[in-house]
Order: C-alpha cells, then sequence, then structure tokens
C-alpha cells in the first residue's frame, strides 16, 4: 500500500540534493541506487558526454507479463537551486526556505514513482513490464531526451509526470516550441563625426521587430523576442545586434511557417539598411494532441476515478519529454505530479497530493 511517511522521506532526500540542469551527476548516482533497491535493471546512457554535462538519463526496467508501460520523470530542477533546504510545514506542505527554487518540479514525479514501485513490490503484486525513463536537462527544452535512444523502449503508450496544478490533470495536447537568434551585421563608424559612413545593426534590427506581431499570433500561436543586445559605445555606430526570442504553437506547420515568416522580416529589414542578417533556431518541442479515446487516455481516467479524483484533460502550451516521446511513436500524456508554482521559489508540493498521484500510477502499473 501506499505508505505517505516514506513519501515524505524520500521527497525530503531528494530536493535537498543539488540537481541543476547538465549537473545532475549526485541526482543520477541516487536513483540508480533507489531504483536497483526496488529490483529494476538500471542503465545510464551518454547525454552526459553529448550535453557536455555530468550525468546521462537513467532507464530501467522491471520485468513482468503482458504490454509494456513506460513512465518518466526528469532529474534537473531550474534555478536558483544551489543549497536547497526542503521545509515540511506541518499540514504536510512542503516549501524551499524561500531563497531557491523547492524543486518539486520533478522530483515530486520522481517521488511518485518511486512509492507506486515500492508499494507493488511490497505487496508482491503481479504487474507487466514497466520501463522507467528520469532524463537530464528536460528544463532547456528536452535536451536529455533528444539525445536518448528511443529504440531501447519497448513500450507503445507513457506517462510523463511532470506537470502543474492539481491532482488528476492531464496535459493532451501541447506546442511546438521554436528558440531563434538572429544576428545583424551592419558597419562601425564614429557617431559624431561620420555617422553616414556606418550601417547602424540595431536600427537594422529594430526596423524588424517593429513589423513583428508579438503576443498572440493567432488562436494557437504565440512569438515572442525576449533579448536584444548590441553596440560597443554611444558614440560608435552599432556593427552588431543579437535579438533572441521564441515561437510556440499547437500547430507544427503553423510553427514552421511563422519561423520562416520572422526570418524573412529580418532578412528585409537588414538589406533595406545595407546590414547582413543570419539566423539560427531550435525545435526543443514538436506539437502532439492526443484524443481523450486513447488507451493512454483512457487507462489514466479509469484510474483516477478508481481513487476518487475527477480526472481533468487540458491542452497546456508548455513543453516536456511528452513532446520527444510523441515525436518517437510512444503515445503520451503528461499528468499531474503534484507541484505547484514552479519555476518560483514559492513553489511547494503537498504529501497527500503526492500519495494520491502514486495511488493512481500504481493502479495504471498494476493494470496496463
Amino acid at each position: 500500500m501506499i505508505q505517505p511517511k516514506r513519501i515524505t522521506d524520500n521527497f525530503l532526500s531528494l530536493a535537498a540534493i543539488d540537481s541543476p540542469s547538465y549537473g545532475e551527476r549526485k541526482m543520477a548516482d541516487r536513483l540508480t541506487a533507489a531504483l536497483k533497491e526496488l529490483g529494476l535493471s538500471v542503465e545510464e546512457d551518454g547525454a552526459a558526454e553529448a550535453l557536455r554535462g555530468n550525468a546521462g538519463n537513467l532507464f530501467a526496467r522491471l520485468p513482468g507479463t503482458g504490454t509494456p508501460l513506460l513512465f518518466t520523470g526528469h532529474m534537473d530542477t531550474v534555478e536558483p537551486s544551489a543549497g536547497k533546504k526542503p521545509q515540511l510545514h506541518p499540514d504536510g506542505t512542503v516549501t524551499s526556505d524561500g531563497t531557491t527554487v523547492l524543486g518539486a518540479d520533478d522530483l515530486a514525479g520522481v517521488t511518485i514513482l518511486l512509492e507506486a514501485l515500492a508499494s507493488i513490490r511490497e505487496d508482491g503484486l503481479p504487474h507487466p513490464p514497466l520501463e522507467i525513463l528520469f532524463s537530464v536537462a528536460e528544463e532547456p527544452y528536452d535536451r536529455g531526451s533528444e539525445v536518448f535512444d528511443f529504440g531501447k523502449i519497448r513500450s507503445r503508450e507513457a506517462y510523463v509526470l511532470d506537470l502543474n496544478g492539481k491532482v488528476g490533470g492531464a496535459a493532451y495536447a501541447a506546442p511546438s516550441i521554436c528558440s531563434f537568434t538572429v544576428t545583424v551585421g551592419g558597419k562601425s563608424s564614429h557617431a559624431g563625426f561620420a555617422p553616414e559612413k556606418g550601417v547602424h545593426a540595431i536600427a537594422a534590427a529594430a526596423r524588424a521587430i517593429d513589423k513583428l506581431k508579438m503576443g498572440c499570433v493567432d488562436g494557437e500561436t504565440t512569438l515572442n523576442v525576449g533579448m536584444i543586445a548590441g553596440g560597443t559605445a554611444t558614440n560608435i555606430v552599432p556593427d552588431l545586434c543579437t535579438v533572441k526570442g521564441e515561437l510556440r504553437s499547437y500547430s507544427h506547420a503553423k510553427a514552421e511557417a511563422l519561423l520562416d515568416s520572422v526570418a524573412g522580416t529580418f532578412s528585409r529589414a537588414a538589406v533595406s539598411l545595407g546590414a547582413s542578417c543570419k539566423m539560427e533556431s531550435r525545435f526543443g518541442c514538436r506539437a502532439y494532441e492526443i484524443s481523450r479515446s486513447e488507451p493512454v487516455a483512457r487507462r489514466y481516467a479509469d484510474a483516477c476515478e478508481k481513487a476518487g479524483v475527477q480526472p481533468d484533460f487540458f491542452r497546456t502550451f508548455g513543453g516536456s519529454d511528452a513532446n520527444q516521446l510523441n515525436q518517437h511513436g510512444i503515445r503520451s500524456l503528461v499528468i499531474s505530479s503534484a507541484m505547484y508554482l514552479p519555476h518560483t521559489c514559492r513553489e511547494y508540493t503537498r504529501v497527500a497530493d503526492m500519495a494520491k498521484m502514486a495511488e493512481i500510477v500504481r493502479t495504471m502499473m498494476l493494470h496496463a
């Protein structure tokens, strides 16, 4: 059965470990030991070398009978995270001390998975083959899962425990997310004595930005320029300007079209002032949508209802490892991991919510 005391102890222990993106070594060692103790075989891939980090993705298997099922979480946390000190409150709420994030994103999800596995093991219950993936560098747009060898996975369905909000939540759709960097090149000149001999890189970038529609481009697409840098002194015509932004859309085709439009806008603005322009971009996430009639969604809804929880399906505008899984043909649903206010120093979780989600996950593990 699910044990809240064990959940509490595990979460407090994990949350106290520093595990920033690309620096998950201590967390990977801790989780490798925990999974092996639960009877799973564990292997670590070469993501550390590929990403220049210090730990790889962990992939674990627990033999069983029937159709395999995959569950995932991620090991890294956002900043500020160094020296996290989880605080357990009398009502079962867990927070940080206010100077760092708590790391419930995604250590609450990791704790839930460990508890479900532990309860199945100690109760000696039969189960299908179970696969567990704990990824590194998820926060910087799925860098860890992007380099994972998905050919190792036998499951065709998966649950990603990495969702903010109340127990029972499930994101059935998520967007494509593309980050881009535009470098505009101009020509330096003295801004007082010979401004006409220069090519103003910042002016060219500004002309392009002014022509772009920021914010909601349409009902399912957004665009944002969030960083601009350029120039070396107030009396020099700037010969370089770097612009960084991102776009998101529930439609991958729309995201690609918008990226082309952004590139064209910058190119035309640069040419009009005699500047040069180049763009680099990366799709960290690709859009997907899961129907509520699919087995992966029905299984979750049934498990929630069995636990006395109303399932709540909705679209999210954030990315997760589910984007990578769905892109590789593994139908994946992102489900609540009992985290609240993630990516802030006010982040918290509740032991009771982790216990309820562990109950739901356990049910799905037993009835794949």
